[in-house]
């Protein structure tokens, strides 16, 4: 009987309608994404300019720039935070529950913002230490949005829909994204007009106005604007009656926060079935557990691997989009260029790219994951990223042509729409899907941090490998690599592997969470007086 009761307060969830607050939900858990892709690629509009700003060589032909440990510890610190974040924030969040950890992410990522542009200090390398110590920090706390946003998201939602609610929290850092190209488009026209300044071959000197270094500093302080806004109604959101029923086991509560923000028949009686103690053993299993990791090992490795694949190849394009854009040639060479010249260029081709590319590829994910499930959209987008990729590798020299840029540029941004139409949705919408609910939020920030490593990888590995094999035309303090041409090439091998990896991925579309995790066979065992798979 009492598993019986279970299976319908389940289900009173998996079926209810689609409401207002569901859209709400959507909206808080979507700033903190809006804020974490704004932070995390904002910076890489802004690196050339803190180059020439405290990096200047007088005598130099070209602008001052950041050497190599200073430009891979700046982009670095934020994903080693974020990943410190996911793996903390996602045990965290099952051991004390969704809600009591989810303001505090928010909250170090408004304080981390503001304080990554106050960023002072005497000498270069004081006021790059105190920018990289505040990006850290604000990695960790962006790190902690992604298994409670996903896990709170896919609990408050029906089966139906949740994948596009999940996607739709997800696709708000498309728009952070575009924000931040914007921002910046908006900010260096502002000081350009009001302090303009000549091409560095003019005037090395006053080609970067003393204003300049307001420009990056307000850029990266306005990230935390849209959290700041959502921070109160995020404190206000009650925890997901799954969690309070059948993890904290507090029937009543669960009744009472649902019914406050879903139109839903949960009564008490039920939601003290559902929190009633399993006597199935079984059912207890822990994460470092043999039937763990025979019901859900190879699903772990499966979003793990993925996630990892797909980061290096994602992050390693997005953070140094800049250079492939200069290395054929659409941004002209620096020393053409004033500083604030330089960022405004570079800030409007990845606001086209994004435009174009980025944000449309996320909302066909919002709109078609529900129809044509998870599995499918992520094989596409690995396959048809790895296509594109080889389709700007193996001709790169026709692309690096004169009258040629239009043609590489279309294909770039079709890379970022299959993988935003593709698996940069998906790794991040089936881990807080197919795992128990006890344990979902740290399988899932664990997932995550997997994908966190990649981008690491990625991040750093494209920007030593993407290097000129020629020692003279490598950046100033870096060794020779492999050139853009072959780096796509690995990345294209990457996608391929991810593909593969997708296969370990079980389906969850049309599903209740209980029966992707399983958690059903045990509530059906208990109902029945048998083991076996109970529909909700």
């Amino acid at each position: 009987m009492a598993g019986e009761q279970q299976l319908q307060v389940l289900n009173a969830l998996d079926v209810a309608k689609t409401q207002w607050y569901h859209f709400t939900a959507i909206v808080v858990a979507g700033m903190g994404f809006f804020t974490d892709a704004y932070d995390l690629f904002c910076v890489s509009l802004v690196t050339k300019l803190l180059g020439r700003i405290y990096y200047h060589v007088d005598g130099s032909p070209t602008p001052g720039s950041l050497p190599p440990h200073v430009a891979s510890a700046i982009n670095g610190v934020a994903f080693i935070g974020t990943l410190s974040g996911q793996l903390f924030f996602g045990w965290l969040g099952d051991k004390l529950g969704r809600k009591k950890v989810y303001g505090m992410t928010l909250m170090l990522m408004v304080l981390c913002s503001v304080a990554s542009g106050l960023s002072f200090g005497h000498t270069p390398a004081s006021v790059m230490a105190t920018l990289c110590f505040f990006r850290f920090w604000l990695g960790f706390g962006i790190g902690g949005d992604y298994p409670l946003s996903a896990t709170i998201m896919s609990e408050y939602a029906n089966k139906k829909t949740r994948g596009a609610f999940i996607a739709a929290v997800f696709a708000m850092q498309g728009f952070g994204i575009l924000a931040g190209g914007l921002v910046s488009i908006i900010v260096s026209s502002s000081f350009r007009i009001l302090f303009p300044a000549p091409a560095y071959d003019v005037d090395p000197v006053n080609s970067t106005p003393s204003q300049a270094d307001f420009v990056w500093r307000i850029i990266v302080m306005l990230g935390a604007l849209p959290a700041a806004l959502t921070y109160y109604w995020r404190t206000k959101m009650p925890e997901t009656a799954r969690y309070t029923a059948l993890v904290a086991k507090n029937a009543k509560q669960a009744a009472v926060d649902m019914s406050k923000v879903l139109q839903v028949e949960i009564t008490e009686e039920q939601a003290k079935a559902a929190g009633q103690p399993s006597n199935n053993k079984s059912a207890a299993f822990g994460l470092f557990s043999g039937e763990f990791l025979r019901r859900h090992g190879l699903h772990l490795l499966g979003t793990s691997a993925t996630w990892f694949l797909l980061d290096v190849a994602f992050y390693s394009q997005n953070l140094f989009q800049k250079d492939i854009f200069s290395a054929v040639g659409w941004i002209p060479k620096a020393a053409t260029m004033s500083a604030l010249d330089e960022v405004f260029r570079i800030a409007r081709a990845q606001t086209l790219i994004a435009l174009c590319g980025t944000v449309p590829g996320y909302w066909f994910t919002v709109a078609l994951i529900d129809v044509v499930g998870r599995f499918v959209i992520q094989v596409m987008g690995f396959f048809f990223m790895g296509v594109f990729m080889l389709g700007l590798a193996i001709p790169y020299h026709h692309w690096t042509a004169p009258g040629n840029h239009v043609g590489f540029v279309v294909l770039y941004g079709l890379t970022f729409f299959f993988a935003n139409f593709g698996p940069n949705s998906t790794t991040f919408i089936v881990p807080a899907e197919i795992f128990p609910a006890r344990l979902r939020s740290t399988c899932h920030g664990i997932s995550a941090a997997s994908g966190k490593l990649g981008a690491i990888a990625g991040g750093f590995g494209f920007l030593y490998l993407a290097q000129s094999p020629d020692p003279r035309q490598t950046d100033h303090g870096y060794t020779p690599g492999i050139g853009v041409r072959n780096s796509l090439f690995i990345l294209a091998g990457c996608n391929l592997l991810g593909l593969l990896f997708t296969f370990l991925v079980p389906e969850s579309k049309g599903k209740s969470l209980e029966e992707m995790s399983g958690e059903n066979e045990v509530i059906g065992a208990e109902a029945t007086g048998y083991n076996r798979t109970v529909p909700v």
